[in-house]
């Protein structure tokens, strides 16, 4: 598993180009015509650092994206995507092959990568590794120039559903689908937000949440229609 990072090609690490350089069958899996953005982004990158080798496409499964039991769903979409994963590299990897899925950002940070491979090797006998990515909260920070801790403060990491349920301090927020951002505007905050990190196609905004909260909406919004699918993280705290 090679984390590839938010986007960007020149933040691939030394050790996942070697990784890269060895590997001879990539494990792709297509999630649709409106993702086809990052499927070519993969393919960019073996392009350049690729040696002789081939790429298997896959359909990644359904899942259901409003689930009465969110954890049910979660839990029955890893177990289409373990029995997949299993099936391709059973069928497709030699049986002293090397193989490798391209994740994005960290594989160790809100990823699955790691747990479905993990249950793979319960069923078949390979060995696996990790090589950690630059992740988006890092290019995040980065692009924004600012560390995402104050001086002898914590940040957590966390997504819009559980942030929802409370504002746990300053906090890195991925995954969140709903802007759940918008619940705070009534409250002293200011957002540090990016989408398509590390792409050509990368939108940054920050300042006062009341202020630029709405605007963000509004270009997530655009951005979306426009390309079918939008992946954006935020900084969010306290401005005291």
């Amino acid at each position: 598993m090679i984390g590839i990072g938010a986007g960007d090609p020149d933040q691939l690490t030394v050790q996942a180009i070697r990784e890269i350089e060895q590997a001879r069958v990539f494990f792709v899996l297509d999630k649709g015509a409106a993702k086809r953005d990052l499927v070519a982004l993969r393919e960019g990158i073996l392009d350049t650092y690729g040696r002789d080798y081939r790429v298997v496409h896959a359909k990644d499964p359904e899942r259901d994206r409003r689930p009465a039991d969110y954890r049910a769903a979660v839990a029955d979409w890893h177990r289409l995507r373990v029995a997949l994963y299993t099936q391709l590299i059973r069928d497709e990897l030699p049986e002293d092959g090397h193989g490798a899925f391209l994740v994005w950002g960290d594989p160790a940070l809100y990823d699955s990568t790691i747990t479905l491979v993990e249950a793979v090797a319960q069923q078949v006998e390979i060995e696996y590794s990790v090589v950690p990515g630059i992740s988006s909260a890092s290019t995040l920070a980065a692009r924004h120039r600012i560390p995402l801790n104050r001086i002898g403060e914590p940040v957590q990491l966390t997504t819009g559903r559980q942030l929802a349920e409370g504002l746990p301090g300053d906090a890195v927020v991925l995954l969140d689908a709903n802007c759940t951002f918008r619940e705070y505007y009534g409250e002293d905050l200011e957002i540090f937000w990016g989408a398509y990190l590390g792409t050509p196609d990368e939108i940054l905004l920050s300042g006062p949440l009341a202020e630029v909260g709405p605007e963000i909406e509004r270009l997530r919004a655009e951005a979306r229609a426009e390309k079918g699918w939008i992946m954006d993280t935020y900084l969010l705290r306290s401005r005291s």
